[in-house]
């Protein structure tokens, strides 16, 4: 759903990049009162695991692909305004660095991803997971919440596209929706058995511990973690579904996938590819594990810088 230059115009792009400014703002001040320095490694966690997760498109019909975005998982572990943080963090890298997604637009998909996708989704998890209490409720929780957290960012992309002339609405809001829902689905069940897996081995982690945490522990889980994100960038994203995700499919089949404009920048691994690199599988792998570690490397110094030192008698944010 990454929207490039060219599809919006200049007024929905400056309109977003206020929305998003302002919306990312309140979660960075809400991350630098209420995180825990204990917590400030699995911001990193979360950015490099997203990141890479983001690389591994999935089929879904018909030559359409879809990929994780994942607000709503990481806002059930940290709250939504670290998802924010997190999402913004891989959007922007993403951008620069990958040419994923214009830099004119860069506003608009931190607002649909980022704000929409996952503070709109963690409220919708909060009510489902109030609703049905207890582990189960809370996988449950975060696979409903997950498809509609697609859903909605999908049709907040449709309105802009109609706002700034590329397509009609009726036909924006239809084909986006209706191919998001498809998408959601992936997203929701993706990102329950991602939950239930840390709730298995790390249910401190989501709520469940009755014993206080321990920072080292809390290292070492990163650590860990992120070797696992750097893992999948090497060996499971180059072997990625190459069929065009739910905007590029919408784009082509409405017909105005010829307004995308590339980058004026220099992009240091367009498309994912390492340069100098023949191999294209490798080029993407190690493309991959660089932006892992990156955006792994700018959401701990993002989240250190906000977040004061002594954080031995705060407790976390629930989400």
């Amino acid at each position: 759903m990454h929207i490039p230059d060219g599809f919006i115009d200049a007024k929905t792009a400056v309109t977003t990049a206020a929305l998003a400014a302002a919306g990312v703002g309140l979660a960075l001040r809400q991350v630098r009162r209420s995180l825990p320095r204990r917590r400030v490694p699995l911001l990193g966690l979360a950015a490099a695991f997203l990141f890479a997760a983001q690389m591994v498109n999935f089929p879904v019909y018909g030559g359409t692909s879809g990929h994780l975005v994942g607000g709503v998982l990481v806002a059930a572990l940290l709250g939504p305004s670290a998802a924010i943080v997190v999402l913004t963090t891989v959007l922007i890298v993403q951008c620069f660095l990958f040419a994923d997604g214009g830099v004119l637009a860069l506003g608009a998909n931190i607002f649909n991803m980022g704000i929409v996708g996952a503070a709109g989704g963690c409220g919708i998890y909060r009510l489902v997971s109030g609703a049905l209490p207890g582990p189960r409720g809370r996988v449950a929780a975060v696979a409903f919440a997950g498809w509609c957290s697609t859903v909605l960012a999908s049709v907040f992309c449709a309105g802009e596209l109609a706002c700034s002339g590329t397509v009609a609405w009726p036909a924006a809001f239809t084909a986006m929706a209706g191919t998001h829902m498809l998408i959601g689905v992936g997203e929701g069940l993706i990102g329950a058995l991602a939950y239930l897996a840390i709730q298995r081995v790390r249910p401190d982690l989501v709520g469940d511990a009755c014993e206080p945490e321990q920072p080292r522990l809390w290292s070492e889980f990163a650590r860990y973690g992120l070797l696992v994100a750097v893992g999948v960038a090497l060996f499971v994203a180059p072997f990625a579904c190459s069929w065009p995700d739910g905007l590029e499919r919408v784009a082509a089949d409405l017909g105005f996938e010829h307004k995308a404009q590339p980058l004026a920048l220099p992009i240091p691994a367009a498309g994912y590819q390492a340069p100098g690199v023949r191999w294209a599988a490798g080029a993407t792998a190690l493309a991959g594990a660089a932006g892992a570690i990156v955006v792994f490397g700018l959401a701990v110094l993002l989240a250190r810088s906000l977040v004061p030192g002594n954080e031995r008698d705060r407790e976390p944010t629930k989400p």
